[in-house]
């Protein structure tokens, strides 16, 4: 399970942000969070990333057209950051600062 921390932008509890999410990774399945989220997200059909997001240092994440979306729980996951945001999108950030965002609703 997940150790998330919430952000200063979160104004509901971390069980409310988070949700099942924290149970979807494990440290001890060598498979990457992608694949670990493909699995045990079944129920929203897996891990499905939208293209066109941009994220910005802040980690705030933008879609074209769109408001900036703020991060509301961040948790650390080997090298790349889980980051939960307004209407159940997910981002994983790597070290690179390549990231794939998905909705998880």
């Amino acid at each position: 399970m997940l150790d998330f921390t919430l952000t200063k932008y979160s104004k509901l509890p971390l069980n409310a942000v988070v949700g099942y999410i924290k149970y979807f990774l494990n440290e001890t399945d060598d498979r990457s969070a992608v694949e670990q989220f493909n699995e045990r997200y079944r129920h929203g059909g897996g891990w499905n990333p939208f293209d066109g997001f941009t994220m910005d240092d802040n980690l705030f994440i933008t879609y074209p057209g769109d408001s900036a979306l703020p991060p509301l729980a961040i948790a650390e996951f080997r090298e790349q950051k889980i980051i939960i945001y307004p209407h159940s999108f997910v981002a994983i950030l790597n070290p690179d600062k390549t990231f794939e965002v998905s909705r998880m609703d």
